[in-house]
């Protein structure tokens, strides 16, 4: 039988300060508060570091990707990246979409009970 490799990596949070102070009372001990431009290249680096298993941005950061970096965040599974939507935000990803991209599996089935709405990651 051949041996299982698992790679534990961290947590790590990018976003503003309300964000990450909330994260760091819970534990996260890698939350950085960094914003637009300096958001992004907080990302490149702990991409680089590649000792991440999941990285949370703030949806806020988004705009400030190019699409080149967007495409890989897309298809990326190590590290996978989730963006955190902003309260009150409207660009919430849906759990089916988030399936979808990083476990490559379709869970939109269409049911009664679900009358064609998906529920969305963050929605409180």
């Amino acid at each position: 039988m051949a041996a299982v490799s698992e790679k534990v990596g961290s947590i790590a949070i990018i976003a503003e300060r309300e964000l990450v102070l909330g994260f760091r009372l819970i534990g996260v001990e890698h939350s950085y508060i960094a914003e637009k431009d300096e958001g992004v290249k907080k990302l490149y680096e702990l991409l680089a570091e590649k000792k991440y298993s999941l990285i949370m941005v703030s949806e806020s950061i988004k705009p400030y990707m190019d699409i080149k970096t967007l495409r890989f965040i897309e298809t990326s599974t190590d590290p996978v990246v989730v963006f955190i939507p902003l309260p009150g935000g409207e660009d919430l990803e849906s759990v089916n979409a988030l399936a979808k991209r990083v476990l490559g599996v379709d869970i939109g089935g269409q049911s009664a009970s679900n009358s064609g709405k998906e529920a969305k990651v963050g929605a409180a």
